[in-house]
């Protein structure tokens, strides 16, 4: 999969809307018309073809993105293997997933709902993993709830790597913290309320990974034309299995705060 089928699939969200909202204007139409013939019943269908018309837009717009993209892309070509041979990675939500893309467009990976065996675990337990492109499993993130919120990660071969606890300090006030096999303080992570900037510092006050939005090389957008799209960064020398570790707070970050 690359980036252009994501913005054709967004395109074909906002074609369906626009479609959708078409439905009740021609009912209030038809039925005015058959029975009433009342001019303030028809003012009831502008909301629906005023969506309609937007949404139709939006529709079009995503078409030409996709188009743009597709033209860069076929001038190029990926050189990537692993979704952690890069320093970079371009985060996409869709309902239910979180998409990785390398910056030249082509998918790296994602991470969803665990459908697997569940193992040692519980089957009500709430699972996620992180998939390559070629769909194989990375790891496993398990989340547990309790008095401290915990995220424990699991490699591909279901092996313990540590964890992610967030710890509750007042009402407005969280610690979330990451930890390894051995207990180990890997970092913090720390972020922005009103925008998406979030950080994991180490006890040096080093700066191990971020995930912003609104930081994006122009020489990207060719391939990523919405100027937001969050940036997932990791620093450099860092190992597959912290940065497998490190990802565990987009779990909280994508599907348990939203």
């Amino acid at each position: 999969m690359k980036i252009d089928k994501y913005y054709r699939d967004a395109a074909c969200v906002s074609l369906n809307g626009s479609i959708a909202a078409l439905v009740p204007a021609v009912l209030i139409i038809i039925v005015d018309l058959s029975f009433f013939r009342n001019k303030e019943i028809m003012m009831l269908t502008i909301p629906f073809l005023i969506y309609s018309f937007i949404s139709f837009q939006i529709y079009l717009f995503k078409v030409r993105q996709a188009i743009f993209i597709k033209r860069n892309m076929l001038k190029s070509s990926s050189f990537y293997h692993s979704i952690f041979e890069t320093e970079h990675l371009l985060a996409v939500y869709l309902p239910k997933r979180l998409q990785f893309f390398f910056p030249d467009g082509h998918l790296a990976g994602e991470i969803k709902k665990y459908r697997g065996k569940k193992f040692c675990f519980p089957v009500f337990s709430k699972i996620y993993a992180l998939y390559d492109f070629n769909h194989q499993l990375i790891g496993i993130y398990k989340v547990k709830q309790g008095k401290h919120k915990k995220i424990e990660v699991f490699d591909r071969n279901k092996a313990y790597q540590g964890y992610y606890q967030i710890r509750k300090l007042n009402m407005r006030k969280f610690k979330k913290e990451l930890f390894d096999t051995n207990e180990r303080f890997i970092g913090a992570v720390e972020g922005a309320s009103l925008f998406m900037d979030e950080k994991i510092i180490n006890s040096a006050n080093r700066q191990l990974g971020r995930l912003r939005r609104g930081w994006m090389p122009l020489e990207w957008s060719k391939f990523f034309p919405e100027p937001n799209t969050p940036v997932l960064s990791f620093s450099e020398g860092i190992s597959e299995q912290d940065k497998l570790l490190q990802m565990s707070f987009l779990i909280n970050e994508y599907f348990i705060e939203r």
